[in-house]
């Protein structure tokens, strides 16, 4: 026996529940700059200026972030007592630091029960970072971006500048003062496999400076529009589908057109965009020769690690095809007309309105395109 399905008269999404929390969050309604905002210049702009926020955008893969890295550095604060979600700020910056790990040296200077489990070999600034499974190789492969690492970098230098900073919950840590961070890490986490992959690097005092160079050339802006856009654009930048400035970012683009269209105020603008379009697609054309040249040269390999990748295959499987014959069989078991001519469509069609099957077979010799699947090479087990 099933149970009957009920459907609520007025059903109530849960996510609208997460998306109001997530518009009370700080960093949803600051005027000031936090080192998180530092993705784009132009946005950063628009948060100093106290611009209005008119894009919302789909923020439920960033919520589920959200939600997972809280939890895993709650538990790391109670498990190794880190020092998790700490602010740094100066007059013109600010940001929460997901973690730092002290060293035996600066640890001693805090009482006990503030210490680590554990001190870290030497001060360690770390980011924690959610990605899906479809950016994952992309991840393991070329570590963060650039905006990403400005962002650590930032944390870092304001600790080495100014400390943590003077805010109830942590009055005991910027007693510290200035403090000698060493290394950054970046820990990602991977949302749907829950695969971990740190990568660290020595602190860069040069690489400090110049992140801090990109802050102040955005704070010299009279206004945002000065500054450049760091990304291509909605339709073309998930960074830019889900900006809250994007309206004000992307202006005055006719109706079904394109905003990049925007971009484009003469003739010379459009002969320098047709260069560029020729180089890619040079570029483009060279790039798929490669790979299909590589790829028939690896037809007949076995999948394993070779050097830096591994070598994977998909597909080869028996194709599948509707089964007419039974499906006019299911037809005439219900009393449907069947047509003079089976078509196939349409039946299939009426079949899934009356909540059946759609019978299947396997096509006779045939099978599914064999493709190809790289990857980092991985761990051996």
């Amino acid at each position: 026996m099933t149970a009957p399905t009920l459907a609520p008269a007025n059903p109530v999404s849960i996510w609208d529940a997460a998306h109001a929390a997530d518009a009370r969050r700080p960093r949803s309604v600051q005027t000031q700059l936090g080192a998180s905002d530092t993705i784009c210049s132009r946005r950063s702009g628009y948060i100093l200026a106290g611009a209005e926020r008119t894009n919302s955008g789909d923020k439920r893969a960033a919520i589920l972030g959200t939600y997972i890295h809280k939890g895993l550095l709650e538990d790391a604060r109670r498990e190794y007592g880190w020092l998790v979600e700490r602010t740094v700020a100066d007059d013109a910056l600010h940001g929460h630091i997901d973690v730092v790990q002290l060293d035996t040296a600066t640890a001693a200077r805090l009482p006990k029960r503030h210490g680590p489990v554990e001190p870290a070999e030497v001060v360690t600034v770390e980011d924690v970072k959610t990605k899906s499974s479809r950016v994952w190789d992309r991840v393991v492969r070329y570590g963060p971006t650039a905006a990403e690492m400005r962002q650590v970098l930032l944390y870092a230098g304001l600790l080495r500048t100014v400390g943590f900073a003077d805010i109830p919950g942590q009055r005991h840590l910027h007693r510290l003062g200035p403090i000698d961070v060493q290394r950054i890490r970046f820990r990602f986490v991977c949302r749907d496999t829950g695969e971990e992959h740190i990568q660290e690097f020595p602190f860069d005092e040069w690489l400090g400076v110049e992140a801090r160079w990109w802050v102040d050339r955005v704070l010299e802006a009279d206004f945002p529009a000065e500054l450049r856009r760091d990304h291509d654009g909605p339709g073309l930048s998930v960074i830019c589908d889900n900006c809250p400035f994007v309206d004000a970012c992307w202006p005055g683009a006719a109706p079904g057109r394109p905003a990049q269209t925007v971009l484009i105020h003469d003739d010379e603008d459009r002969a320098k965009a047709l260069a560029d379009y020729v180089r890619a697609h040079e570029r483009y054309r060279e790039s798929k020769r490669v790979k299909e040249t590589v790829r028939a040269m690896l037809d007949d390999s076995p999948e394993g690690n070779y050097g830096d990748n591994h070598l994977g295959w998909g597909g080869g499987h028996d194709k599948e095809e509707t089964d007419v014959a039974a499906m006019v069989e299911q037809f005439e078991d219900a009393d449907l007309v069947v047509p003079m001519v089976p078509d196939t469509d349409s039946m299939i069609h009426i079949l899934r309105r009356a909540g059946m099957v759609v019978p299947r077979r396997k096509a006779a010799g045939q099978k599914t395109a064999r493709s190809i699947k790289i990857s980092r090479a991985r761990k051996a087990a």
